[in-house]
């Protein structure tokens, strides 16, 4: 009887088994074992604690080798050696806030590069009919000639910056703008953003403006739209974003621009100043300068921006636009004057500026070219043009 009590349990597993239940399967002995990760691979990876220190006295720059001016002195967070500010390529302008990695330690990001298809799609280009849109930038031209000569003298007007002929070139220019947003780990935006946890739509209104804000004109309203529409087009202006050892991410011209030309609106997220007060983003812009401080906002191209968040400011820390004095023995950019005379080169180097304007009763930001620029110079503008709170003392 025992024999059949045994059979009968088994057809009651079987039975309690479900129909789409695939059977275990046992492991294969032959089963390669599993490959470890070399310790170099888990180190680089692993998590990383600060550890205080009771003393610092002892700390020097990896880079010079000097231990003085401990003020200007960062410590890494991972392996704990010290550089100068300035130092470092490229040079830190401000404190970080939280933690920081030496260039070592935080192991750069390899530069991407980009084919037409992944540009289009990062630029969000619009295809349409280009002939149409030529067509309109010759009439356009042709009614500003027309223009009697007394009125073109009484207020100069902007220009829409003119893009390259050649296609291939375009792309190139695009792509490096794409890679140094990449590498920033940035997207891409031609428009002002507004989040719900930071300042809304409502906030940027031109009247909030302590002493009123200059209005953009018609016909300037027409530069801005037209040149807008030509970069949704993929007909970009004619820079390109390269890398300086010393500077980090700058842009240059790669075609000659005329005085007074379009160059960018400065874009990114919009926030009010109280929010970003120890913010150590280096590229934050004015937005409206409040008759209340709390209302004033800002441009934060931390997360989202364009061309604008890599054109880099001028060294205008000397009192005077000519030269100034300094203690004898001083150092500036690698260079000691002995006599104490530091000229303020920066003045020369600057080639557009930064304008505030009202645009439909909004505050908007535009970078005009002030002068000629020739193909292959650099674009400098100061950071200072409203205020004089940025430290650009650690500029070349």
């Amino acid at each position: 009887m025992a024999p059949a009590t045994i059979m009968a349990g088994a057809r009651r597993l079987v039975s309690s088994r479900r129909r789409t239940e695939a059977p275990r399967r046992r492991p294969s002995p032959s089963t390669p074992p599993k490959k470890l990760r070399p310790m170099s691979e888990i180190m680089a990876r692993a998590k990383y604690a600060v550890v205080e220190r009771a003393d610092y006295s002892d700390i020097i720059c990896e880079q010079c080798g000097s231990g003085e001016r401990p003020g200007e002195l960062l410590l890494c967070d991972k392996c704990d050696k010290g550089f100068h500010m300035r130092c470092l390529r490229p040079i830190v302008v401000r404190i970080p806030i939280g933690s920081w990695l030496c260039p070592k330690c935080s192991g750069h990001r390899r530069v991407r590069t980009f084919s037409q298809k992944r540009i289009i799609d990062f630029f969000k280009i619009q295809k349409s009919g280009d002939g149409k849109k030529k067509c309109n930038l010759n009439q356009d031209t042709r009614k500003r000639r027309r223009r009697p000569l007394v009125l073109l003298k009484k207020r100069r007007r902007l220009l829409p910056f003119i893009p390259s002929e050649d296609p291939n070139q375009r792309l190139k220019q695009m792509g490096t703008l794409a890679s140094a947003l990449t590498a920033m780990q940035m997207e891409f935006s031609d428009d002002l953003t507004y989040s719900s946890d930071m300042a809304p739509r409502s906030a940027n209104q031109a009247k909030f403006e302590n002493g009123g804000m200059q209005v953009l004109s018609r016909e300037d309203m027409e530069t801005l739209e037209l040149c807008r529409s030509m970069s949704r087009r993929g007909e970009c202006p004619p820079f390109i974003v390269v890398f300086d050892s010393c500077e980090g991410y700058t842009v240059e011209a790669d075609a000659q621009i005329k005085d007074m030309t379009f160059i960018a609106e400065y874009t990114g997220d919009v926030d009010y100043i109280k929010n970003r007060e120890n913010d150590d983003c280096d590229s934050m812009m004015t937005l409206l300068l409040a008759t209340n401080p709390s209302e004033s906002l800002v441009i934060c191209p931390d997360k989202r921006g364009n061309i604008a968040r890599f054109i880099n400011g001028i060294n205008n820390h000397t009192p005077s636009p000519v030269l100034g004095f300094y203690p004898s023995g001083v150092s500036w950019s690698g260079v000691v004057y002995p006599n104490g005379l530091l000229f303020g080169e920066g003045k020369k180097k600057q080639n557009c500026k930064c304008v505030r304007y009202s645009v439909n009763g909004e505050c908007r930001v535009l970078l005009v070219a002030t002068r000629d620029i020739a193909k292959g110079e650099r674009l400098y503008y100061d950071y200072n043009g409203y205020e004089h709170e940025y430290p650009t003392h650690h500029f070349v």
